[in-house]
């Protein structure tokens, strides 16, 4: 569900993880449906990522894909949006997802840049084309070129913005400066596609995030959004500050693991990661979950 009052998507998104079965064998789509509108009805999000990368995409079926988000639709789609991670490194695998998405009645989807093939930027600018005509649903591009191994150039970015369903841009480039540049000279609702970026990306026109450590945290992101909207800026300085350390805490181990651990820590049977992902080692999920209750957020 888009609320037509808010930025696209929302403003607290969280990149959900894939609860599976105990040995990793099958997805838990009960616990899909827990963790959804646990994330939802008592943290806050304005919307979920699913199939993301924190989601385990690259180790779940087509037809697992499917499932998760009918799951998450069903259980949370009528009070926040549902964006599917679509992107692939093959366009047209990328455009069967998205059309399966749509079927399904996801309210957008999330397009990283293509991984590892490195295109062109002629064909890098096909592809996210290509996908955006494929279905009528909104679309969040995801620049992250310390995993892609690309990045997408401000000028591409300019450019595709004028497509009427590229509405917006999970900004992991980490550089202040090029969002800058694209928000000044497009339409485009930046997210932070790191928990620690908000409040940066925020003072240049961001509109919100899509994080990791919102499995716990979206209060406080949601805190430093409110104040910052309003004019309390020494307040969302202090909030965030406050938060960093559990922001910057999830990512002491791959994010999915730590996640999920975590969640396991406080009750929530999610199952372990797919290899090759394994465990987060236990002292780290211990510090972390140590830390999430001193800074104040709670199960």
């Amino acid at each position: 569900m888009i609320d037509d009052t808010q930025p696209v998507f929302g403003r607290v998104l969280t990149a959900m993880v894939t609860p599976f079965t105990a040995d990793g064998s099958e997805t838990d789509y009960a616990q899909v449906a827990r963790l959804a509108a646990h994330l939802v009805d008592d943290l806050g999000n304005d919307g979920l990522i699913i199939n993301g990368t924190t989601g385990e995409s690259p180790t779940t079926s087509d037809a697992e894909k499917r499932n998760i988000l009918d799951a998450v639709v069903t259980a949370v789609g009528d009070r926040a949006s549902v964006v599917a991670g679509v992107g692939t490194f093959s366009t047209q695998h990328s455009i069967q997802l998205a059309r399966q998405a749509a079927d399904v009645g996801a309210d957008g989807v999330l397009v990283v840049t293509p991984y590892y093939s490195r295109p062109p930027l002629d064909a890098l600018e096909d592809h996210f084309l290509a996908v955006a005509d494929a279905t009528e649903l909104p679309v969040m591009l995801y620049d992250i070129p310390h995993r892609a191994g690309i990045e997408i150039p401000e000028s591409m970015l300019i450019r595709l913005d004028a497509h009427p369903r590229i509405r917006a841009v999970k900004d992991a480039k980490g550089s202040i400066v090029s969002s800058s540049v694209v928000m000044a000279n497009t339409n485009l609702a930046y997210y932070a596609g790191d928990d620690a970026y908000l409040l940066p990306l925020l003072s240049v026109g961001g509109v919100g995030v899509v994080g990791t450590s919102t499995h716990f945290t979206a209060p406080a992101a949601r805190e430093i959004i409110d104040h910052f909207l309003a004019g309390r800026i020494d307040d969302a300085v202090l909030a965030n500050r406050h938060a960093l350390p559990a922001f910057q805490g999830v990512f002491a181990t791959q994010g999915c693991m730590m996640v999920k651990e975590t969640l396991a820590a406080r009750g929530f049977d999610v199952g372990p990661c797919r290899a090759p992902m394994g465990s987060a080692p236990e002292d780290a999920v211990h510090r972390y979950v140590n830390l999430l209750e001193a800074l104040g957020y709670g199960a």
